[in-house]
């Protein structure tokens, strides 16, 4: 917090503009009548204007002028205003969700919500953290519907699923409610077999060597699309070995396969301590599912008919599961489990590290890392504990490329990867953009700190494989912020981050900017520092005169939200307040109140004498 209200917070440090200025002739001062019984303060507590023969720097009194002395003894109810601010806060964010549409949103809240409340009937309404639930992995071949079977079981529209083969890589983690029973659901990629030729096996994980690969050698494409179907497997082998169910799904509709069998060897010679359940899916017929499934009791396990996409046999399906699992007991601490845990997504365009950069401060390979452009598909969420024990929900993103590549690709699997992340920044607290350190800063990156700006969310601007830049000295940071200010201007209250991932230079460094930005996001400014502070800002430079000899005057002001602080500004007209001037308080409310790292929003509203028009406001901003 900055110095001017550190000096607030004291009554002894007042400022002596202000001490002149609350020693206006009506008592109690203004500030102290916001904690009367009463709850109402005089309506012209707040409007200025300045002495001609003096600077406005130097006002030493309040006086009334224009053409509203006739409600200089009019009062406002405070607590009026503050439901007001409330209101107008809430039509606000609800025109702007309207305005940042993002598509199939809706429908995945609804159907996600559904099924957390039918999941949770009768069962404990406690939430025990993701890390003490048993866990299920969903494991096969490619295009056998994992992924809409994990969508199935968790509700929603997690997991992205697209009639081609390979599209899931990372493991996913779901939470899934039956009867009384909670687990994780563990989505994986498809396990393929040793004897596929490289290039059948970049037929079936879709993998392009082209697309988002300039610059990169061709040796270096080849190479890292030989390793792929290996880094898919440890992901699904990693799941696997968390796990106490194992759910193998099969293709029903296209019967047993060499793959198929040679999974399920697998499954019986190093996991048959495990529960494993046979999932014979797209068994859309009950009555040609069970001919269907018939024909996998060559594999050795219980064939179980289910769809995933109708739902048919899913209920069968999770009996068995919640019969493998064992009943997980409530911590003890769980009071302290429940505190809120703050949400910091990794987003950029594609190949710039944000995928090394959760290895790195998560110790483990988490997600794949590898230079084929757009490895990462599904957001990724993963728990992580910071070193002074605080908890993090961290979200890896698939990069982000410009709407008229993404379409001329005539992809849909990229164009659900990017819808997922802009959903990722919607759904966190903090977002870590991810910029690299030789790449110019292009209008793809202006364009997704706009969205992080419009969200509301908090910043951390990250260049990463900062020890590509040769020839560094004491100034090079400098100049580098300089030209990030200068390009990403709409996030110049962001602080910068230098990192190298790939070594774990600096990661820990996005955790405590983080962490740092998450506590301004979350504070919470006292109606009485924020009036002083928006009193001597309007003392130092009142809001010009129209033409006509209007001019604008504050009334009250009141911060009605946090996650992003939100002030409503109550004045008498909103159109007095050109763009430049609201700008200036916006300035002035980061230089004496803080809110580094954090959008703030300011609201103004104005308002009519209350015999005029029974105190009606309309929102201006």
């Amino acid at each position: 917090m900055s110095s001017l209200v550190q000096h607030l917070q004291a009554p002894t440090s007042i400022p002596k503009t202000l001490i002149s200025i609350f020693s206006f002739s009506f008592s109690p001062p203004f500030l102290s009548t916001i904690s009367i019984s009463r709850r109402t303060l005089p309506c012209s507590a707040l409007r200025t204007t300045h002495d001609r023969h003096e600077p406005s720097h130097k006002l030493n009194h309040l006086e009334f002028s224009d053409t509203d002395n006739e409600d200089e003894n009019e009062e406002l109810d405070v607590n009026a205003l503050e439901q007001e601010a409330k209101d107008a806060v809430e039509a606000y964010s609800t025109s702007l969700s309207r305005i940042l549409t993002i598509d199939d949103e809706k429908n995945d809240i609804k159907q996600t919500a559904k099924r957390h409340k039918r999941g949770k009937t009768g069962a404990n309404n406690v939430r025990i953290p993701d890390n003490l639930l048993p866990r299920v992995a969903i494991v096969g071949r490619p295009n056998v519907g994992k992924s809409a079977l994990f969508n199935r079981l968790v509700g929603g529209n997690r997991a992205i699923v697209v009639d081609e083969p390979g599209v899931t890589r990372d493991r996913l983690y779901g939470r899934s409610y039956w009867g009384d029973r909670e687990f994780m659901v563990v989505d994986t990629g498809g396990v393929l077999t040793l004897s596929k030729s490289q290039a059948n096996v970049m037929e079936d994980l879709a993998i392009t060597t082209t697309v988002g690969m300039d610059g990169i050698p061709l040796a270096t494409r080849e190479a890292a699309v030989a390793r792929m179907p290996s880094m898919i497997e440890r992901q699904a082998v990693a799941a696997v070995e968390e796990s106490s169910v194992i759910v193998f799904v099969v293709d029903g509709q296209a019967g047993p396969s060499a793959a198929d069998e040679e999974i399920a060897d697998w499954l019986r010679r190093n996991y048959s301590d495990k529960c494993v359940i046979l999932a014979v899916n797209k068994c859309e017929s009950p009555r040609k599912g069970i001919l269907q499934a018939s024909e996998f009791w060559s594999l050795g396990f219980e064939p179980i008919p289910i769809s995933a996409i109708s739902g048919t046999g899913t209920g069968d399906l999770l009996d068995l599961v919640c019969l493998g699992l064992q009943k997980v007991e409530e911590p003890n601490n769980i009071d302290e489990e429940e505190d809120y845990v703050p949400a910091i997504s990794i987003v950029g365009r594609p190949n710039v590290g944000k995928s090394s950069i959760l290895n790195a401060l998560v110790g483990e390979d988490r997600t794949i890392v590898s230079p084929v452009s757009g490895t990462t598909r599904d957001a990724i969420d993963t728990e992580f504990t910071g070193p002074d024990g605080q908890k993090f929900q961290l979200i890896d993103t698939a990069g982000i490329r410009k709407r008229a590549a993404v379409a001329s690709a005539g992809s849909t699997t990229e164009a659900l990867s990017v819808n997922r992340a802009f959903r990722a920044i919607r759904r966190s607290d903090v977002v870590a953009l991810v910029i690299e350190a030789m790449a110019c800063i292009t209008e793809q990156d202006y364009k997704i700190a706009e969205r992080i700006e419009q969200e509301g969310k908090g910043c951390v601007i990250v260049v990463n494989k900062w020890d590509t830049i040769p020839n560094k000295n004491q100034q090079t940071a400098t100049y580098y912020e300089q030209d990030v200010r200068e390009k990403l201007r709409i996030l110049d209250w962001a602080p910068i981050v230098y990192s190298t991932a790939i070594a774990g230079h600096s990661v820990d460094k996005i955790i405590d900017a983080a962490s740092e930005v998450e506590k301004e996001r979350s504070r919470r400014l006292g109606t009485s520092i924020l009036n002083q502070v928006v009193l001597e800002a309007v003392a130092f430079k009142p809001p010009p005169r129209t033409r006509a000899g209007k001019r604008g005057r504050v009334y009250y002001c009141t911060q009605a939200a946090i996650r992003p602080p939100t002030f409503v500004f109550f004045v008498n007209d909103a159109k007095l307040f050109p763009e430049t001037y609201r700008r200036y308080m916006e300035r002035q409310l980061r230089t004496d109140a803080g809110f580094s790292g954090t959008p703030i929003r300011l609201l103004w509203r104005s308002r009519r004498r209350v015999g005029k028009d029974e105190g009606k406001a309309q929102e201006s901003k």
